[in-house]
């Protein structure tokens, strides 16, 4: 394991006109289950099809039509329990939500308000090298998405589409343990990473796949202290909840606007008022939507259609020894097996496809020198052409075949900068391009030592300025190497331009 500091959360500390203020941030997360089929019926999960095509009839809210659970629902559920060492519930319910809106047919939301699945866990939260913090998470349940309203395609009327009705949903529920816009970020960001490794949703934020509920207050220094000692709420101030929010710069933007918000009316000596607010991405501001609903209000009992669900332990442990190698732990191995800092291990780990790409690459060979290729060449070419990791016109056999030539000595950095150039947008076998195009970088001292001496003896007024000033050796070194067209080994010149000049 990587020897990790944990440090308390630290709150963002915002200056009033009374004092100062801290914020208070929870989230609630919805990850959309990688499932083909629905929570409760077998329509497909497909994104993107025409709009009421993947929808059941039990879906739609047809007399007579009876949920079915999908175990594989359940078990992407529980493995993402485990993934975030939290408890396994084994007897769990699933209860009735009730409220009307027009992307709701049944009129009612099949949830798990009083018996969840999962139960407490935790995720770590990088806020630097060596530095984590840690959210507590309350509760993981499982619930039927609802469908969508469109609003823009005509002025005068508003659409319906139910391709999302009944998808399942895990509700990832944290603690008031956030404290600041970054690490609310930061939370967010390293959830999606252990869901993305686990294989429990693809965390694609564009399509709403992974969105956020953000529940934002304030309160004066010392009173989350007291809360965490009384675990009285009222310490922490009125919260708001910001809905659907799927970009973590957003994220960041709301709770930001959202605090001051509250405190300039907290300042005026008016309430907050306990709220459901949206973000408007274009003004940078929040805006309320409804009053906040308590779950009184949505009038839950267990729903009738459906039995409680019991799980057996050892399905539970079946699915606990399946699980992948997690972030945290992939980095932690990175840093001990190849030797690398935490910082280009954590780079290397960020996404799953890049830590497999990276494993490819560096399987057998130098660790480090792999991981600078990686890194600093494969990954910055990529960005460049707004392409992903499994997009890469480089395989990992093609980057390692250079790392391969670079070790042996067959050709220098330089040369290797080239190759790559070549491989990327021609393609081809490294080892074969460089015998074809005569790339090999020259290891023979004579003929080096040949080039050095043409260079000195062509440049004598440079030779005793590089007398008087050691430092001016490098230009030689350069020049030689432009005459053998970059391909003369690099530490061989610097060593016979050293010894020829009497440095």
């Amino acid at each position: 394991m990587l020897d990790l500091t944990y440090e308390p959360p630290k709150p963002k500390v915002i200056a009033g006109a009374t004092g100062d203020w801290e914020l208070v941030i929870g989230l609630e997360v919805h990850a959309q289950v990688a499932s083909k089929a629905k929570l409760f019926s077998g329509a497909s999960t497909r994104f993107g099809a025409e709009p009421n095509s993947n929808v059941a009839f039990v879906d739609a809210g047809m007399p007579g039509m009876l949920p079915v659970i999908n175990e594989g629902c359940v078990a992407l559920a529980v493995k993402t329990g485990l993934g975030l060492k939290a408890e396994i519930n084994l007897r769990s319910a699933f209860d009735r939500k009730n409220y009307f809106y027009p992307d709701l047919p049944q009129g009612y939301q099949i949830s798990q308000l009083y018996h969840p699945i999962v139960g407490e866990g935790e995720v770590l939260v990088d806020m630097a090298p060596g530095i984590a913090r840690r959210v507590r998470i309350e509760r993981i349940h499982l619930e039927q998405d609802a469908g969508k309203s469109i609003h823009d395609m005509d002025p005068t009327m508003s659409f319906v589409d139910l391709n999302r009705t009944g998808v399942a949903l895990m509700e990832i529920v944290s603690r008031p343990d956030i404290r600041g816009p970054e690490e609310a970020a930061a939370y967010v960001g390293k959830l999606r990473q252990i869901l993305r490794y686990l294989g429990t949703c693809d965390g694609n934020m564009q399509n709403g796949n992974l969105r956020a509920d953000v529940n934002v207050s304030v309160c004066r220094p010392g009173d989350y202290e007291r809360y965490q000692e009384s675990q009285d709420f009222s310490h922490l101030g009125t919260r708001c909840e910001i809905k659907n929010m799927n970009s973590m710069r957003f994220i960041q933007a709301a709770i930001d606007y959202e605090a001051r918000r509250q405190i300039a009316l907290l300042e005026d000596g008016k309430e907050v008022i306990q709220e459901t607010r949206l973000f408007d991405p274009d003004k940078s501001e929040t805006r309320s939507m409804r009053s906040k609903e308590e779950a009184h209000d949505y009038r839950y009992f267990p729903d009738p259609d459906l039995l409680p669900l019991e799980i057996e332990q050892a399905w539970v442990d079946d699915i606990r020894a399946s699980l992948p190698e997690l972030p945290d732990e992939k980095r932690a191995r990175f840093v001990t097996e190849f030797g690398l800092k935490e910082y280009d291990a954590s780079v290397l780990t960020a996404e799953v496809e890049n830590a497999t790409y990276f494993e490819a690459v560096a399987h057998g060979r130098d660790g480090k020198l792999a991981a600078n290729w990686v890194i600093n060449e494969l990954f910055g070419r990529l960005k460049k052409d707004d392409k992903a990791i499994a997009d890469s016109p480089v395989t990992p056999a093609q980057l390692g075949a250079i790392v391969d030539l670079i070790a042996k000595g067959d050709i220098s950095g330089k040369i290797a900068k080239d190759l790559f150039e070549i491989v990327y947008t021609e393609g081809g076998d490294p080892a074969a391009i460089v015998e074809e195009r005569g790339m090999k970088q020259v290891t023979d001292t004579g003929a080096i030592e040949t080039a050095v001496d043409e260079v000195i003896a062509a440049n004598p007024a440079q030779v005793e300025k590089a007398k008087a000033n050691p430092k001016l050796a490098g230009w030689f070194v350069g020049q030689v190497m432009k005459a053998t067209g970059g391909k003369a080994n690099p530490k061989a010149v610097n060593d016979l331009v050293t010894q020829k000049l009497g440095l």
